[in-house]
């Protein structure tokens, strides 16, 4: 667990850069309404009645001292165990607690101290709230470059999320590779985070306010699928991404012509080549997306349809917490005529956002919202 002077247990130390992220989230930023850009700040969305509902019980101290950039609320949560990196005030921690149920858990690990103590404050609270007998919620200070040192487990939790946090940390690579050691096998990483169209420069990489306001350590979007692969991760699948504006003159002025999203990837730690392309067929089983589930911008799964996936898409389906949810058949199965082929290929989330603009104008980031079935036991 972090102290305040800098050192983790078993020898992290924090850099600059983290000790500037403490001063600013801990201090300069009181409120939502203090950050300069809106690249923190989640756009309005249509968000589904039962997280509106879960959200509605958070207390307005925590929400208040929230600075996420996205809704980042995967499908198949019941009895799930979850790590929230960067946790902040609490507020995605308390909201998953109640989707999780009593059966579930969620941990959240944040460098700050006083963000921390905003969210500890209100443990008694939401375990009211949500009628729960006894707190299933967990807050830790640690840094999410470091998470067996804080003292998780490795190979202990279903799903990471993270929301506008991993752009903060210096060393992405280690972020994503402490993120793989926590993740039980078939687990995954779900997070929304701020990405660039190009390597940054040092200036801004060096500005303490666009470093602050998630901007200055935006990764280039193709510099994730590398460190992805580098980690052990399955290919990052892109759920949706909306754009960032900077209204601030000087800030603008700073970055030039480099653009920003936001964009929600998810990141499974299955095995490597284990598994065939197959064609597979969506049961209907997980609550609220009965009739349609949207796994990323190129597989959305139709009730009872038919569709044909390649063997990294397949080897996360049979192995992750959705493989209840399909029934699975090889190519060329008696319904193959009946067969959809989603386009394959990377997907840029720039075009993305100029697509979701076209089609749907204002069109927000969050993490293609659904709710939570039975899923993990």
């Amino acid at each position: 667990m972090a102290e305040e002077n800098g050192a983790c247990a078993k020898g992290f130390v924090d850099s600059s850069i983290h000790v500037d992220v403490k001063d600013y989230y801990g201090k300069v930023l009181k409120k939502t309404s203090d950050l300069k850009s809106n690249a923190c700040v989640a756009p309005a969305q249509p968000i589904p009645a039962f997280i509106r509902q879960a959200l509605k019980k958070v207390h307005p101290e925590v929400t208040a001292r929230y600075y996420g950039c996205g809704l980042v609320v995967p499908e198949c949560l019941e009895g799930c165990r979850i790590l929230d990196l960067g946790s902040g005030s609490g507020r995605d921690v308390y909201m998953l607690s109640e989707l999780v149920g009593e059966k579930g858990h969620v941990t959240g690990i944040d460098m700050t101290e006083d963000q921390l103590d905003v969210a500890r404050t209100y443990v008694d609270y939401h375990t009211k709230e949500f009628g729960f007998k006894k707190p299933n919620v967990s807050f830790v200070q640690g840094y999410i470059e470091a998470l067996t040192e804080a003292g998780l487990e490795k190979s202990s939790f279903d799903i990471i999320i993270s929301n506008c946090v991993v752009n903060l940390s210096p060393d992405k690579k280690r972020v994503l590779a402490e993120a793989y050691s926590v993740l039980k096998d078939g687990g995954e990483l779900y997070f929304s985070d701020v990405y660039s169209s190009g390597r940054l420069t040092e200036e801004i990489k060096n500005h303490k306010v666009l470093w602050g306001e998630c901007i200055g350590g935006a990764l280039w979007w193709k510099d994730l699928l590398q460190l992805a692969e580098e980690v052990g991760f399955s290919p990052p699948h892109l759920v949706t991404a909306s754009v960032i504006t900077v209204d601030n003159k000087e800030l603008q002025d700073i970055l030039g012509d480099f653009k920003f999203v936001s964009a929600t990837y998810r990141l499974f730690k299955v095995p490597k080549g284990a598994t065939k392309p197959c064609q597979v067929i969506y049961n209907g089983s997980i609550t609220g997306v009965e009739d349609s589930f949207q796994f990323d911008t190129q597989f959305t799964f139709k009730v009872d349809e038919v569709v044909e996936v390649d063997g990294e898409v397949a080897t996360i389906l049979t192995h992750s917490r959705f493989r209840e949810d399909f029934t699975f058949q090889p190519q060329g199965g008696p319904r193959e005529s009946c067969g959809v082929k989603p386009k394959a290929g990377t997907v840029d989330p720039f075009q993305l956002v100029l697509q979701l603009g076209k089609q749907q104008p204002g069109s927000a980031t969050g993490g293609c919202c659904s709710t939570q079935s039975a899923c993990c036991k």
